[in-house]
């Protein structure tokens, strides 16, 4: 006998059991080999999943229940403890697989430089695609300290991977002046708010296949402290799920996201994984169709 899964706390509440019947897939990526403060995002996708089962399964957001779609949670990739490009190329070889299977990647962090392989994996499938990145921080380094591989790079790869005019930030309030000077010739920066820049930027984008990827941190700490740079002065989480939901009703094509930077270690409280696991279900909800 083995009770429900999908109701243990294991993976994220009423998760399929079946891969291949599945229309999404969850997996963690629980790295932070390269964090530049406070480490802990490892455990991230671990207790997102945990703490999803206190979420209710209807969204009133969206009138859709969780059980209206398929979503297997695969669990976290074994990623080699240290090894930063052997785990890279891990993400890379899994993502592939997902979306050569025709399935929606949903990924949980661990470090936002988990996103880097994705984008690759990604732009792969989707030549045409653009990238909307929800953030305090700019994440457009060259590298950090001589080093490429670094959770304040994944932006400035995306940029040179698929031009930077096809990247879009949202919610920047940190960075280097080089980083902001760069990015006013060579991408799309909006600082300080998420909704508003959203709204104007997403009819310009038309049926063009978007990847999100957000960084819990974009909120500010009063509403998720538990993240390893913190940054004061950001949006409130009723504003990221307004700007989920407006993507959704205004014909987004999101083909793909992911959610990083959750430490639970700096939240007893747990609002921040909290916060992120009902991300996650509007997310699926949102753009699983």
């Amino acid at each position: 006998m083995r009770f429900d899964e999908a109701y243990s706390g294991n993976v994220f509440i009423r998760s399929h059991g079946n891969y291949e019947e599945s229309q999404a897939v969850i997996y963690g990526m629980p790295m932070d080999w390269t964090v530049s403060f406070r480490p802990g995002s490892r455990f991230g996708p671990a207790r997102i999943r945990e703490v999803s089962i206190g979420l209710e399964e209807y969204s009133p957001y969206l009138d859709r229940l969780l059980e209206d779609i398929k979503y297997f949670d695969a669990g976290d990739i074994p990623l080699p403890f240290g090894n930063v490009e052997g785990s890279l190329d891990m993400i890379r070889n899994f993502v592939a697989k997902v979306l050569a299977d025709g399935k929606f990647p949903l990924g949980l962090g661990g470090e936002h430089l988990v996103s880097w392989p994705v984008f690759q994996a990604v732009y792969e499938k989707y030549k045409d695609m653009v990238v909307f990145h929800f953030d305090a921080h700019t994440d457009l380094r060259d590298n950090y300290e001589g080093y490429q591989y670094s959770h304040s790079t994944p932006i400035k790869k995306v940029c040179n991977l698929i031009g930077g005019k096809n990247v879009y930030s949202f919610g920047i309030r940190s960075g280097m002046r080089e980083e902001f000077e760069w990015a006013k010739e060579n991408m799309h920066l909006y600082k300080y708010d998420v909704l508003e820049p959203v709204k104007k930027v997403l009819p310009t984008i038309g049926n063009r296949p978007i990847y999100l990827t957000i960084d819990i941190d974009v909120l500010d700490p009063a509403h998720a402290p538990g993240t390893g740079t913190t940054e004061a002065g950001g949006i409130t989480s009723r504003e990221l799920l307004d700007t989920i939901h407006y993507m959704a009703n205004n014909g987004a094509n999101v083909i793909g996201c992911d959610l990083v930077e959750v430490a639970p270690v700096y939240d007893h409280s747990e609002m921040t994984q909290i916060v992120a696991s009902k991300i996650v279900r509007e997310l699926l909800l949102s753009f699983v169709k």
